[in-house]
């Protein structure tokens, strides 16, 4: 697409030269003006080559704006292919995506990952109705995002599910979030009618580890989830 966009400005820039060009023979000239001008045949020519650069423009000018358009629905659906429709923040295939990276080889040194149960989404529902459930599943996904700070990546990882992983990071770095994202989360709790969200988290980090054989992102994965599972609910 860019290189559409390339040539298609090379063509438009060209049409502008030959028609700056035409005037400046044609309208600056005495001799080509008159000799035009007597001449019917040719004077028709003109025209008509005229109008075809005119129609040249048009139909330019409509592929740029058909590009643009088709740019914006391209990023549209992206944005429908990779985010969640409810909580707003990467999907299940966003996360496997970035997962796959990984797959098959060694894990990196200085890279962490926090799985996080919503474990309460289910009585919400039963108590608020499913919008509001929605509405705390959007909450709790903003405030996770808010917690990130762009230092890691957050996904929906299916279901009441969500998972953060870090790149080339410090294993204080996993341990500042969960306080900071557990601080907005009291916040949100003081300022929602909805029932408090609950959650449960389990931490892992590479380096940390040399016992646990975390030779894979899925070893890493796997050993944060199992770990959700020994933490009180927050």
């Amino acid at each position: 697409m860019k290189k559409m966009n390339f040539y298609k400005t090379i063509q438009l820039i060209l049409f502008i030269i030959i028609t700056l060009l035409s005037l400046f023979l044609i309208l600056l000239d005495p001799d080509t003006r008159s000799f035009v001008a007597k001449n019917s045949h040719i004077l028709v020519i003109c025209v008509m080559l005229w109008i075809t650069l005119v129609l040249a423009f048009v139909f330019l000018f409509l592929d740029f704006y058909l590009f643009s358009h088709f740019r914006r629905n391209v990023k549209q659906l992206n944005q429908i292919a990779h985010a969640d429709s409810i909580a707003g923040i990467p999907n299940r295939f966003s996360c496997d995506s970035l997962i796959e990276k990984y797959i098959g080889s060694p894990l990196p040194p200085n890279m962490g990952c926090i799985m996080i149960d919503l474990t309460n989404i289910i009585e919400i529902n039963k108590i608020a109705g499913r919008k509001e459930g929605d509405r705390a599943i959007r909450l709790f996904s903003d405030t996770l995002h808010l917690a990130a700070a762009g230092q890691c990546f957050i996904g929906r990882n299916g279901g009441n599910k969500f998972i953060a992983l870090f790149e080339n990071c410090r294993e204080d770095q996993l341990r500042t979030f969960m306080e900071r994202f557990n601080d907005q989360i009291n916040q949100v709790n003081a300022k929602e009618v909805i029932t408090p969200i609950e959650y449960k988290y389990g931490a892992a980090f590479h380096s940390s580890d040399p016992a646990e054989a975390l030779v894979g992102i899925t070893d890493l994965i796997a050993h944060a989830n199992n770990r959700i599972y020994k933490k009180p609910h927050r």
